[in-house]
């Protein structure tokens, strides 16, 4: 048996109080410049997933593959990588694990030999029967290769009794439950399928004659390429030759997309779902000032996920932004630690406190989310340490106190904060004058609804509200295995 390495203790200190993103998906067809586009457009995912990274191109006559752990500039940084990776075809894949660890064998995109051919598959989200799917898969047979959910798609591809690839994906999917947007790549055709619900965004693009599908539309953006629209939910893509067409082959359902993606995860300057990112995060800030106003004498937003929001605060209060925390962005996600001590340091490796503008002023602090509360309560105590006054904080966020289930990796409920105590006891324990989140309806309200609706609620807000619009079967039917295989690797 093959036993990893035993490595330097490392600490994560980048966005350790969030929820973490999930992956980023980038295909394209017909161009000669398929994987080096790929590799742009994965570049400008990064934020989707930082453990790894891989892509797949086919040159007419065989399939190449490039995957590697950590992130793409580390490894697609090199012509001779893509050199080998012909081809008009191609698509790629960001990786966070929110299912099967972070080895290599787990990265995709996955490929497959079947009956009609060689396919690449790479999917972000999550499938919530994933696990029953696969002892049952196991007990036909099948012999998987990985931990990740993803290979249960392959293994139903395989056994499909349909004669063509897009109706062996339908097959695969009405046998699934889950949030999911996928890409797959195979001789003739690049497929993109997003879930019924659309919980997980999928953008359909153009580069000249090429069709690219991509998770936001800043990866477009990085490489000259046109937003076409949104891919629908419950929508299969099929790009070929012949052009672009359109399957909807699942029931109609209203729709429930993520809406977290509009506060944490999409870069700001994506449109996602026919809406600007950064403009639905100032709308936010703007709501949450309405909402919960206070006298101070500053904004200051924790950077950078907090910068939207704080300035929409800001603009709406009347009351000046600064910069009162500074963000170092040379800093990895992770550190060495040589001592023990240097652990108390670490938040300042990434956030350091502007003591001239923060001394003897009342500061409001904009973040969009509080986790754990571990990082909330460090960078309340730098603001402090630096000499303010008052500090308060305010979340363009309702309060995080359900786990997520559907393609982003969250605490267990009993780790969530806001599901331990109420908001009095919060801000004690992060250290704030006082505390404020965005309301339920207030966050309905800046993504342009004039509320939530208690019967159909138009997003999925399962983190907040708890009502989990796809069945978690696999939670329901007992504790997942952690590790599904003992066999560890040592690249």
């Amino acid at each position: 048996m093959m036993r990893q390495p035993v490595l330097p203790q490392l600490t994560t200190f980048d966005d350790d109080d969030h929820p973490h993103d999930e992956c980023g998906i980038f295909g394209i067809f017909g161009h000669e410049d398929a994987a080096a586009l790929t590799a742009l457009g994965l570049h400008a995912l990064q934020h989707r997933g930082q453990e790894a990274a891989g892509v797949v191109s086919f040159d007419g006559d065989h399939f190449h593959i490039h995957r590697a752990l950590g992130l793409v500039g580390d490894n697609f940084n090199s012509g001779d990588v893509i050199g080998r990776l012909p081809g008009s075809g191609a698509m790629g894949h960001v990786r966070y694990s929110t299912s099967g660890e972070t080895i290599l064998r787990n990265v995709q995109p996955l490929f497959a030999d079947f009956e009609f051919g060689g396919m690449a598959i790479a999917h972000n989200g999550n499938l919530t029967n994933a696990y029953r799917m696969r002892r049952r898969l196991v007990r036909q047979g099948c012999i998987f290769q990985s931990t990740s959910d993803t290979e249960t798609i392959v293994h139903l591809i395989a056994l499909s009794h349909h004669s063509t690839v897009v109706d062996r994906m339908i097959d695969a999917f009405r046998q699934l439950e889950g949030a999911y947007s996928l890409i797959s790549l195979t001789r003739r055709k690049l497929i993109g399928v997003r879930d019924p619900l659309g919980v997980r965004p999928l953008s359909l693009g153009r580069i000249g004659d090429a069709y690219i599908l991509a998770s936001e539309t800043c990866a477009f953006d990085i490489i000259g390429a046109e937003f076409v629209r949104d891919v629908e939910p419950g929508e299969i893509v099929v790009i070929d030759e012949d052009g672009i067409h359109s399957i909807k082959p699942f029931a109609k359902t209203p729709p429930r997309f993520c809406v977290f993606e509009y506060i944490y995860f999409a870069r700001p300057d994506s449109m996602v779902d026919g809406r600007n990112v950064y403009e639905v995060r100032k709308r936010i800030g703007a709501e949450l000032s309405r909402e919960s106003q206070i006298e101070a004498d500053m904004i200051v937003a924790v950077p950078d996920s907090g910068v939207p929001a704080a300035i929409g605060y800001a603009e709406h209060a009347g009351i000046p932004f600064e910069l009162g925390i500074i963000r170092n962005h040379y800093v990895g996600r992770t550190f060495i630690e040589p001592t023990q001590n240097i652990r108390h340091l670490g938040v300042k490796l990434k956030h350091n406190a502007n003591i001239s503008y923060l001394k003897g002023k009342r500061v409001i602090l904009v973040d969009d989310s509080i986790v754990r509360g571990t990082t909330s309560m460090k960078i309340v105590e730098m603001v402090r340490n630096a000499g303010a006054a008052e500090v308060h904080m305010r979340i363009s966020s309702p309060p995080s106190a359900h786990s997520c289930f559907y393609g982003i990796d969250t605490p267990a409920t009993s780790e969530l904060l806001a599901a331990q105590m109420n908001i009095d006891a919060m801000a004690k324990h992060i250290g704030v004058d006082t505390l404020q989140y965005i309301s339920l309806d207030g966050l309905y309200r800046a993504v342009g609804m004039e509320g939530r609706d208690e019967v159909t609620p138009q997003f999925c807000d399962a983190c907040f509200s708890g009502d989990y619009p796809i069945r978690l079967i696999d939670q329901e039917e007992g504790p997942i295995p952690e590790q599904l295989s003992l066999l560890t690797e040592t690249d």
